[in-house]
């Protein structure tokens, strides 16, 4: 089997396992294309992304370019003579960067394409309540997760599962999935195939303040879900009010229960260690949660030292 002389490109911690996986395998990694650094927080110091930080613990070449058809990024690029590019969780490529190498480019997408092309597939499985999912390899064309697809690998979602814990396993996936693509390829055993289209397309778009925002007038089950499949980022929110305040509160964790209660939907109780919410066919009761300032808390270690009125309500 040849081995592969590879650039990788790539961005968040979840690139960075299935970079792991490929530098502790027979191929090579040549360099690391990531985005450029820039400040973040409050103090705006200068921070590096994820795949910087493990290419620069290798000791591994890493092009941060700011403009991917720049002539002299691409002219490093091409130095590096790779085989193939791999991409995990990085920006769209231009035609002049994608059809480079001769061995051509593949994307890993956390989803089982053609469902949930787009940049939140994982989170999205979780809010639309899926109870399978995936990862999928394929070639890099002009639009965005459409090219050919090479190799697919299926896992399931529990029911209370957080977007966390399947990104962490979709990781692992990801990471064998990727070494079979490179040993396929490498070995000449790959037969790409085109993507079958459907109406029935559920998308995966960018997660924004609009739409993780809780509402209250769906199902128990639905409500549960979207927190789930926002957990623990960017963490799905709500305004609370009582007593003439209002705050924006990150919700963590949640139950849907199917007992009804006598109260409007919206209505927000408590007891000693639970907090609940009224909604349409049941109760949501909050376990996990964050007001503006204060730590990520259980509703336990919450209502150790606040609690609300009567009239509390979300919304």
């Amino acid at each position: 089997m040849k081995k592969l002389k590879i650039v990788f490109m790539g961005t968040p911690g979840f690139a960075v396992g299935i970079l792991d996986s490929i530098v502790s395998s027979e191929h090579e990694i040549v360099a690391v294309v990531t985005v450029a650094d820039k400040p973040a927080g409050r103090g705006q110091k200068v921070g590096i992304s994820a795949v910087k930080e493990y290419a620069l613990e290798k000791n591994i070449p890493v092009l941060q370019p700011v403009k991917l058809k720049d002539e002299g990024f691409l002219s490093e690029l091409k130095s590096f003579d790779a085989d193939i590019f791999v991409i995990v969780a990085f920006r769209m490529l231009p035609r002049e960067v994608w059809a480079m190498p001769e061995f051509g480019t593949f994307n890993l997408h956390a989803s089982l394409l053609p469902q949930y092309r787009g940049a939140a597939p994982i989170n999205w499985a979780v809010i639309n309540g899926e109870t399978t999912t995936g990862v999928t390899t394929f070639f890099i064309d002009d639009k965005i997760d459409t090219g050919a697809t090479l190799l697919s690998a299926e896992i399931s979602i529990g029911p209370n599962e957080t977007a966390g814990e399947l990104h962490d396993r979709l990781m692992e996936l990801g990471s064998e999935t990727v070494l079979e693509t490179l040993d396929a390829v490498a070995a000449g055993n790959i037969e790409p195939k085109p993507q079958p289209e459907s109406l029935d397309l559920k998308p995966a778009p960018k997660l924004d303040k609009e739409n993780c925002k809780i509402d209250w007038s769906q199902s128990g089950k639905k409500i549960h879900n979207q927190i789930r499949g926002l957990s623990p980022y960017p963490a799905a929110w709500t305004f609370v009010e009582d007593k003439g305040q209002e705050w924006s509160v990150k919700i963590y964790a949640s139950r849907s229960i199917t007992e009804l209660s006598n109260r409007e939907t919206g209505s927000l109780w408590h007891d000693k260690k639970n907090i609940y919410v009224a909604v349409g066919d049941g109760i949501v009761a909050i376990d996990a949660l964050q007001f503006p300032g204060k730590k990520k808390m259980t509703a336990a270690e919450f209502l150790n030292g606040f609690s609300f009125s009567e009239s509390a309500i979300v919304r």
